[in-house]
């Protein structure tokens, strides 16, 4: 498994467990990112963050950090 914010450009996978307490924990799952969610990493910003996703029909900018708390397989 791996981490959100370790997908390269063009890659997909699915939410396998959102890690983190919290207020971030309740943001990314109210942003959709749940488990069993398919994930499409679209763009990067030049140095790496922020990332833009594409999940359930939408596209999603996230922070580095909070990727981070997102596994996918």
């Amino acid at each position: 498994m791996k981490l959100l914010s370790q997908l390269k450009i063009g890659e997909q996978g699915t939410v396998v467990a959102v890690n983190g307490e919290g207020a971030i924990r309740r943001r990314l799952f109210d942003m959709g990112i749940t488990p069993g969610a398919e994930i499409y990493l679209r763009k990067k910003a030049p140095l790496g963050d922020p990332i833009e996703i594409a999940i359930r029909g939408y596209e999603l900018t996230l922070r580095k950090a909070e990727a981070a708390h997102v596994e996918v397989k």
